[in-house]
């Protein structure tokens, strides 16, 4: 299978990566607007060969977009305009209501699968691509009855080569729940990060930290060009989590303050997230037909 890569970093790297390693692509083009991330990604084998757009999607059967997502609202409808009817697009955005909104009449909205694969790090660039990154990870499907039986088909294939679980859910549902597990968490390293280094001593501070700090703040590390989008398109849920997140802040300093018992009450129920992510995860459910969704409540 000849397979289109746009984005040549982490993410498109590793997506390269595994398919290349599982015999799931017979051919990786790449493209990429960065020429030096073209060249690395040539140079370190992510892909056969690097091209421009509309020549590198001339001949592919399935075409990856991994980039930012405010590159992704733009380049997407090109995208559909220029394949041939067989060819399969998917995109591996983070936020997918603004996405899916822009194609919606689009006249080969069939061909097109919106998706997201829950899984990075903070690193990006073609050098950041780690083979078995998705594996045992979540992949979300989107308005999959929007896309065509066999482009559905092809990109569950796909994910399920990588060892990824499949969860199926409108665009709004995945903004929602995506807002809560993975942008709020961004937003507060992004935060945290900016409180310690306003502190005149800061770098006393910052000599003493540890393991807990460093693995709390890590997410700080994450390029700007690809979170702030992310932000923006996803802001009304975004702004949401964060205010339930500074009602809880909020709630935590004022039982330190005034009232001991609600503090620990407080962590005891905290604890509690131990069990829901230690254990089985009730929210992956198996219909009569095998396909997985994810609810969150």
């Amino acid at each position: 299978m000849n397979v289109t890569v746009i984005g040549l970093g982490l993410i498109g790297g590793s997506i390269a990566k595994d398919l290349r390693k599982n015999g799931f692509a017979t051919a990786i083009t790449g493209v990429d607007a960065n020429s030096e991330h073209a060249g690395k990604a040539k140079e370190i084998g992510l892909v056969d060969q690097v091209l421009p757009l509309e020549e590198a999607l001339s001949a592919a059967d399935l075409v990856i977009i991994a980039i930012p997502v405010d590159k992704i609202k733009l380049l997407l409808p090109q995208v559909l305009d220029l394949i041939s009817d067989r060819t399969t697009v998917t995109d591996m955005g983070s936020t997918k209501k603004s996405l899916t909104a822009v194609v919606e009449n689009h006249p080969k909205r069939r061909n097109y699968v919106a998706a997201h694969p829950m899984s990075g790090t903070e690193n990006s660039g073609p050098e950041a691509a780690l083979e078995g990154l998705f594996s045992n990870k979540i992949a979300i499907i989107c308005d999959h009855e929007k896309s065509g039986p066999q482009h559905l088909a092809l990109i569950e294939k796909m994910f399920q080569s990588m060892e990824m679980n499949i969860a199926y859910m409108s665009s709004d549902e995945q903004d929602h729940s995506t807002a809560f597990i993975s942008h709020l968490p961004h937003a507060a390293a992004y935060a945290l990060a900016n409180a310690v280094q306003d502190k005149e001593d800061r770098s006393i501070i910052l000599d003493l930290a540890s393991g807990g700090f460093r693995s709390t703040v890590r997410l700080a590390k994450s390029t700007p060009s690809m979170w702030g989008p992310i932000f923006q398109q996803n802001k009304e849920y975004v702004v949401d989590s964060l205010e339930v997140y500074i009602k809880h802040l909020i709630d935590f300093k004022e039982s330190i303050e005034h009232d001991e018992k609600r503090m620990y009450e407080l962590m005891n129920n905290a604890n509690n997230i131990r069990s829901i992510l230690g254990g089985e995860n009730p929210s992956l459910i198996k219909n009569e037909e095998k396909i997985v969704k994810f609810y969150t409540k």
